[in-house]
């Protein structure tokens, strides 16, 4: 059975749904999800909500396939390089998202 409950990320209300018995995972998945994005955040150098939620999830990500051992292009990095690969990703971001941000 699916239910619903109401959660808040970075101040913003959803409504998510889950099966039943699986709500407490969920909730501790909001509050991380929740907790990466204030950090970015507040650091300071990205701005917009989606850039956030996509340098959390890119992130947490990384943090996943840093436990796992796998193939792929990726496979075998250090969180370190994982890290440098995100700054490098948000590099590109802001780059080409800068001229947009003249718009508002």
């Amino acid at each position: 059975m699916t239910i619903q409950i109401q959660a808040t990320i970075m101040g913003q209300s959803y409504t998510l749904a889950c099966r039943e018995g699986e709500q407490a995972a969920l909730h501790h998945a909001v509050s991380y999800l929740d907790q990466k994005m204030r950090v970015i955040r507040d650091a300071g150098r990205i701005k917009g909500t989606d850039r956030i939620a996509v340098m959390a999830a890119l992130g947490i990500a990384a943090e996943l396939l840093s436990t796992q051992h796998g193939e792929g292009p990726f496979a075998g990095l250090t969180l370190a390089e994982w890290k440098q690969q995100i700054s490098n990703i948000n590099e590109v971001l802001d780059q080409a998202l800068a001229p947009q941000e003249k718009l508002f």
